[in-house]
């Protein structure tokens, strides 16, 4: 099938050829161009900003998996199916847990260097929804930047691996049987790629990262708009639970006026003993759940936001200060360095805290290889859903995940290439043209989809909310399309290619999340406070009508 809509952007100026074009340069997107490179496929990655500059390196807890004495993965498959809320698919969960311990040792093959404790083990710390020290971390709360660090550094070294930096993705290229055949991308760079071009290649993998941009408040940085999820619904994709949207429970607040990317302050800290109080120092979290300030993410978000609401308070803190200088010193350096840089001494006094998106569990669907429902095209990393999260992602599951199901791209690409089933593809042009431009909003719209979905679509919803988010988000589609027809367009450029992205992704999410009529993992309806197995214990499918609609579909039973 080929795409019915695309960003109206100016036709490719230049043109690059390669075997497997990679967007993205995380954990899974890095991961999956040093793996094809193994069975001699050529690989480009292509990335929006720098190299490093992805989701990856801001991961500050660590990663998951079963490597300490007495734990199994049978054990940590039971609390990511807890944490998931009843939709996690279980074999894609065994497929993660299974294969994470390996998956581990072959990044620190790669030159990943996890804390060690003077036995040479490596050091192990517990997170929310953990029975068990299972988290791996390096550089105390630095784990995302040393394992960006490691995978980067193989990366340059390959000369097999190509780079285009500073590029934004922009849509699909299909061949004449709508296999995947490429992509158009925008560079901001000099000489022959700058400027809109196209990459023609054999398979396209995405693994751009997430769409926390889409709120006011997030701890995502600020190149996460949206981007792949937006292009595989314009060609054609199906896309999963956009819903369950995860808001981590403890980032730093700064005000009611902080937007934008937010410091956050790890789950390790309560993992090692931080306890959540109010301004009267209460512990709100004792008698909520088993496992008190260390349940499952969504339970202590709707904790806080709880006792936020009944108190009339706009933060809860995050309390430390038993841990001492010298712990917080080499424990926590990232997160002391960033709470002093704002005003705020841990050894000596609370954190304040309140959620902030996070982490996109849904994302675009795909099958346990990796494979979307467009052929040729796959999706690995937070971009995508596997099934792995259900309703809400187990603490540190992230870059395990990333890592796992880039491995299993890169394994089937290569199977596929040694049976001859990767020939190269010529792009069906006249679909690409006949593809309908999608009108571009101002790039001041991306402030105001933010302030809407803050405020109809956050940690709490209901029907009312979400209806003002939705009728806010069309009447911004038809004032771009009022633009078009009155020949007053918005010009064709990153900001508003972004804010095309955050609206298509923004109005998908909200249909899903009015349709789900339950409260489940990390989708809170206060219309509908109970979970609802009978008749939401499925996905809920998108898609886009020919009009360019979202429309989103349960899975039959």
């Amino acid at each position: 099938m080929s795409a019915t809509h695309r960003l109206t952007a100016p036709a490719p100026g230049w043109t690059a050829t390669t075997d497997v074009v990679v967007v993205g340069s995380g954990v899974a997107g890095l991961t999956v161009a040093l793996n094809v490179r193994k069975a001699g496929l050529r690989a480009m990655v292509v990335t929006k900003a720098m190299l490093d500059d992805g989701s990856t390196r801001w991961a500050q807890g660590g990663i998951a998996a079963a490597l300490g004495e007495g734990d199994t993965p049978e054990q940590h498959l039971d609390d990511t199916l807890v944490a998931g809320a009843g939709i996690c698919d279980e074999e894609a969960v065994r497929t993660l847990v299974t294969e994470g311990p390996d998956a581990v040792r072959r990044l620190i093959a790669v030159g990943a260097a996890f804390d060690r404790g003077a036995d040479g083990e490596i050091l192990l710390t517990r997170e929310g929804g953990h029975h068990r020290r299972r988290i791996a971390h390096a550089g105390g709360d630095a784990t995302g930047a040393e394992i960006s660090r490691a995978l980067v550094e193989a990366v340059r070294s390959d000369p097999g691996i190509e780079l285009i930096e500073h590029a934004l993705v922009l849509d699909l290229l299909t061949d004449a049987d709508g296999h995947a055949a490429g992509l158009t991308l925008h560079v901001m760079g000099e000489g022959q790629r700058d400027g809109v071009g196209a990459v023609r290649a054999r398979a396209v993998v995405l693994a751009t990262g997430g769409m926390g941009q889409v709120f006011s408040a997030t701890t995502n940085p600020a190149v996460s708009t949206g981007d792949g999820v937006a292009l595989a619904l314009r060609a054609g994709a199906a896309v999963t639970d956009l819903e369950f949207v995860q808001f981590h429970p403890t980032v730093l607040w700064l005000g009611p006026e902080a937007e934008g990317q937010q410091p956050l302050v790890s789950e390790a800290v309560r993992g090692e003993g931080a306890h959540l109080v109010d301004a009267d120092g209460v512990r709100f979290m004792l008698g909520q759940h088993e496992l008190a300030e260390l349940a499952p993410r969504d339970i202590v978000a709707k904790a806080i936001t709880r006792r936020m609401q009944e108190q009339g308070a706009e933060h809860m803190y995050l309390d430390g200060r038993h841990f001492g200088a010298e712990m917080w010193e080499q424990r926590f350096p990232t997160i002391l360095a960033s709470c002093r840089a704002h005003g705020i001494d841990p050894v000596t006094e609370p954190i304040p805290v309140a959620p902030a998106a996070h982490y996109a569990s849904g994302g675009i669907r795909t099958d346990p290889r990796g494979r979307t429902s467009v052929p040729g095209l796959y999706a690995c990393g937070e971009v995508a859903c596997t099934g792995v999260h259900g309703a809400n992602r187990l603490a540190s599951n992230s870059l395990l995940e990333g890592l796992v199901f880039a491995e299993a791209i890169a394994a089937d690409l290569t199977a596929r290439h040694r049976t001859g089933g990767l020939p190269e593809r010529s792009v069906d042009v006249a679909a690409a043209r006949a593809a309908q431009p999608v009108p571009l909003p101002p790039s001041e719209a991306r402030a105001e989809i933010q302030r809407l979905m803050s405020r109809g679509a956050g940690v709490l919803r209901s029907a009312a909310s979400m209806a003002d988010a939705a009728a806010g988000l069309t009447l911004l589609a038809e004032q771009a399309y009022a633009h078009v027809a009155e020949e007053k367009p918005a010009d064709p450029r990153v900001e508003t290619w972004e804010a095309a992205n955050l609206l298509l992704v923004a109005t998908a999410l909200v249909a899903a999340a009015a349709q789900r009529r339950e409260t489940r993992g990390c989708h809170w309806r206060e219309d509908f406070p109970e979970r609802d197995d009978a008749h939401w214990r499925r996905h809920l499918i998108t898609t886009l009508t020919a009009s360019g609609d979202p429309v989103s579909t349960p899975e039959e039973q």
